[in-house]
């Protein structure tokens, strides 16, 4: 007769305990980071369009477009790409926390940080300075 393996209704974990980890949120972040790279070169031609009924600059380097728009171009795409991406990167973080109940690997949580305590102000002390004894000579002369 065979014997019967015995099984375990456990599920697998990683070591520390949650699923996946480091190499996870790696992967997670990373791809958040790609995803919001498009996102954001859509959104910011959007934009673009919107506001000026015109295309985006293309082509930066070349002197016939004007400064001021070339300019107005990198600001704007340049804010709107920092935005998405941190907009992005605060979703995937908050979908980890829902997921694990945990902040992500490498993610310290700013409520439980408390600021240095500041250094009491320190006293100064009054130097007295005495002034040169009068009919004094000095000696030699």
């Amino acid at each position: 007769m065979a014997k019967k393996k015995k099984t375990t209704s456990e599920p697998v974990t990683s070591p520390k305990g949650m699923p996946g980890g480091k190499r996870a949120w790696k992967l997670m972040d990373r791809g958040a980071t790609i995803g919001a790279g498009l996102l954001a070169r859509k959104v910011s031609s959007m934009t673009w369009q919107t506001a000026t009924r015109r295309k985006p600059p293309s082509d930066t380097k070349n002197p016939d477009n004007d400064i001021r728009e070339v300019v107005l171009w990198a600001v704007v795409g340049g804010a709107i790409v920092e935005l998405t991406k941190a907009l992005v990167h605060r979703g995937a973080a908050t979908y980890w926390v829902k997921s694990t109940g945990e902040l992500p690997p490498g993610m310290k949580s700013l409520k439980t940080i408390e600021p240095a305590p500041e250094e009491p102000a320190r006293k100064v002390k009054k130097k007295k300075f005495s002034s040169p004894r009068r009919g004094r000579r000095a000696a030699g002369g």
